[in-house]
């Protein structure tokens, strides 16, 4: 049995004890002020701080709302597609989990580490072109040695050449050796071309290994590469790596760990996956009937369900893009909208309402809670705060106008300063009646029992 029909239940059976305690030989009315029997009947009810406590009464205040122009649309929450994160397998390996699932996280926390058997390989990948990238540079310091010193021999042998000449004598053997030196130069200098080609594929390989260990740890190439301390000695960095870490890349949530501790996954298994909570949407499915009278520039919000502990008024601003889906058997099309605040309730899988100004020129209407309204007999009512007195309601007769499904314009009896009785209004209508008369007024006692005026 919910709350609100164990209130009524409660107060059904007090108000059958109260009503023969009240009519009692009527000893206590000769007893009362003259003034006090000589009360006009009126349509209030006394509900203080404790009746209001006791029946779980709460108040709606009146607003003004474009009734007639405002479709409202059921939908839920869903998690934006960009809101998961899924963190896989580079490198085979053995599994060591660091987070269990629904911990949050930060960008920066570790996950998970595993330690792969191609690791070591990718170091020594590393490792080799470090030594083919000294031994090129050897080759090259080699090489350009030799051009040097070719250049430097040929220069020696045509100034002595030279000093021949003046002196009109000739060295057929010197003329021999310098142009043998010469002859020689475009070879040296295709060979140190050649070790420089060497050193650059050096590079690329050094590069090459350095990219894939980066991919596979998350770490930059050059943090990789720096040097660090390590067993008395400076190293660089991925030389002193055994176990890769997997860090966090955004905030959010540990949704799934599709692995567990000390299992070998291949690559690219998926080993965990995160959500942002705070990236979600709301999926509405407007009738096909509507769309000329949507507008994606109509203003718009997300109103909450009416839930306890959740105001009807904390609804969120809204921005609405019609979806590409429709449905020809429902004959629906899909509302897609983004809130411009977070909230509490706002979570994936929480059902709310859409509710969008097709014509923002339509006059406003005062509104009230639908919920607020109910039904006595052949008439509705509400019960409205007494405005010079909080610790009593009006009943009042509603003369309804338009109504959405959630929200009611009233044509008279209230003012936008107003405030009506929103969760107990179904208790106070009950309470108002004996014998299937409507009573015109009367109080409640403090144990939730109704005193009708005499």
């Amino acid at each position: 049995m919910n709350r609100s029909a164990r209130n009524t239940t409660m107060l059904l059976s007090l108000l059958v004890f109260s009503l023969v305690g009240c009519s009692d030989g009527g000893a206590s009315h000769a007893s009362a002020p003259q003034e006090e029997r000589s009360e006009g009947v009126t349509n209030r009810i006394e509900i203080p701080a404790t009746v209001r406590s006791n029946l779980g009464i709460t108040f709606a205040k009146v607003e003004r709302r474009r009734v007639e122009s405002t479709v409202r649309v059921p939908g839920s929450f869903e998690l934006e597609p960009r809101a998961r994160r899924e963190y896989r397998m580079a490198l085979p390996g053995e599994i060591d989990l660091v987070v269990d699932q629904y911990q949050r996280v930060e960008p920066g926390d570790l996950l998970y580490r595993y330690r792969s058997p191609e690791w070591p390989e990718l170091q020594h990948e590393i490792i080799e072109g470090e030594q083919e990238i000294e031994t090129a540079r050897a080759m090259i310091e080699v090489a350009r040695a030799r051009v040097a010193e070719a250049e430097d021999r040929i220069g020696i042998l045509r100034e002595r050449l030279d000093s021949l000449a003046v002196a009109q004598v000739r060295n057929a053997e010197l003329e021999a050796r310098a142009a043998e030196l010469e002859a020689s130069l475009p070879r040296l200098r295709a060979e140190l071309g050649q070790y420089e080609t060497t050193l650059e594929n050096a590079h690329r390989t050094r590069e090459h290994a350095l990219h894939r260990a980066s991919a596979a740890t998350g770490i930059e190439e050059s943090e990789l590469s720096g040097l660090v301390d390590h067993d008395g000695a400076r190293v660089p960095l991925y030389r002193t790596i055994e176990w890769i870490g997997v860090r966090a890349t955004q905030a959010g949530i540990v949704e799934l760990l599709a692995l567990t501790d000390g299992a070998f996954a291949e690559a690219p298994s998926l080993v965990l996956s995160t959500v942002d909570p705070t990236r979600v949407r709301f999926r509405a499915m407007g009738l096909q009937s509507d769309l000329a009278r949507l507008d994606e520039s109509s203003v718009a919000r997300i109103v909450p369900p009416r839930v306890p502990g959740i105001a009807m008024d904390d609804s969120v601003g809204a921005r609405v893009t019609i979806g590409l889906e429709a449905h020809p058997e429902q004959r629906t099309v899909t509302l897609i909208a983004r809130s411009e605040e977070a909230r509490p309730w706002i979570r994936p899988g929480v059902s709310a309402f859409l509710e969008i100004a097709v014509d923002s020129t339509s006059g406003m209407a005062l509104a009230i809670p639908r919920a607020a309204v109910v039904k006595d007999g052949m008439v509705h009512v509400f019960f409205r705060r007494d405005p010079g007195d909080p610790n009593k309601a009006i009943r009042v007769e509603a003369d309804l106008g338009v109504d959405d499904g959630r929200w009611v314009a009233i044509n008279s009896g209230l003012s936008l300063q107003d405030e009506v009785v929103l969760d107990g209004a179904y208790e106070l209508k009950l309470a108002s009646e004996r014998g299937g008369v409507t009573q015109k007024g009367g109080h409640f006692h403090a144990d939730g029992t109704f005193h009708g005026d005499h």
